[in-house]
């Protein structure tokens, strides 16, 4: 009795594992589906040869991962930005993450310019803005439609 309980135990933590780790890799699908919709986006609005492309999202890769990592950090995940917590007394610094935010920007910003010029690399900014927004917007509409059926 007490081992075809240990076995009915074993095979449903297998079962449950399965289902985690299929459910991170739908995930992980997702992400990456919404991120290729981004660069279209990004491509698109900002009028992108594909030369310029080419210089471009490497550039935007290594901006993306320093601002996922920046979000992480903000959340509690990982370390905080030098100097974020001189003014909070040990918790987090949301201006310090702003300024750094702030600066990682200008920084790529002056990357961008050396692609695209000076213009398109200050109107990137907006059009991830627009992209989010629109992704918001749509996400808003598939719960509400959710909630109708």
């Amino acid at each position: 009795m007490l081992r075809l309980k240990h076995i009915i135990m074993t095979v449903c933590a297998m079962v449950l594992c399965c289902m985690v780790s299929y459910a991170q890799q739908d995930k992980q699908e997702r992400f990456k589906a919404i991120e290729s919709e981004k660069m279209a986006y990004i491509t698109k609005e900002l009028k992108l040869t594909p030369t310029e492309a080419q210089k471009f999202f490497p550039i935007y890769n290594k901006y993306n991962e320093e601002m996922w990592e920046l979000k992480r950090a903000k959340r509690g995940a990982a370390s905080a930005p030098q100097g974020a917590n001189s003014f909070s007394g040990g918790k987090r610094d949301v201006i310090a993450f702003d300024a750094k935010e702030v600066d990682i920007k200008k920084k790529y910003r002056t990357q961008f310019a050396q692609v695209v010029g000076p213009s398109r690399a200050s109107q990137f900014f907006q059009v991830v803005e627009d992209f989010n927004d629109l992704l918001r917007s749509e996400l808003q509409n598939r719960r509400n439609k959710d909630r109708g059926r």
